[in-house]
């Protein structure tokens, strides 16, 4: 099965198991349209975790009958950002957490790569790197 050309893994490293059940937010960045105006982040995919801790489905697989030019192709040199919704994973587990969420963002350099998005989780910390 093919995978999504953005996709991500969390665990738990406090409890050295994957973090199922956590949602997920791709967004894709937009800058001001003038002088002055504010820059965004446009909704672009959501997702959650499966019980391995993994999303591999943010986005129709290139070349697959769902995947649309628009909206699902990578595009070279834009930004993107991953929001990972850890506060609703923490609470379910009966722990607080400092961080209600995690951003990740990231540029793509080769639209044709695939680009996972590892994230460790601990209610006080965290840590990402670039997956293969």
């Amino acid at each position: 099965m093919a995978k999504s050309p953005i996709t991500c893994h969390v665990l738990d490293s406090s409890t050295g198991k994957p973090a199922e059940g956590i949602f997920i937010r791709l967004q894709q960045f937009e800058p001001a349209k003038e002088p002055g105006g504010l820059d965004a982040f446009r909704p672009l995919a959501k997702g959650y975790t499966n019980a391995d801790g993994r999303c591999v489905d943010l986005l129709p697989p290139r070349g697959s009958e769902l995947a649309t030019e628009e909206k699902t192709d990578p595009v070279a040199g834009q930004i993107y950002k991953l929001v990972f919704k850890t506060k609703e994973y923490f609470e379910r587990t009966n722990r607080q957490t400092f961080y209600p969420w995690v951003e990740i963002t990231f540029t793509i350099d080769n639209p044709e790569e695939h680009y996972h998005v590892p994230l460790l989780i601990s209610p006080y910390s965290f840590t990402t790197y670039r997956g293969s």
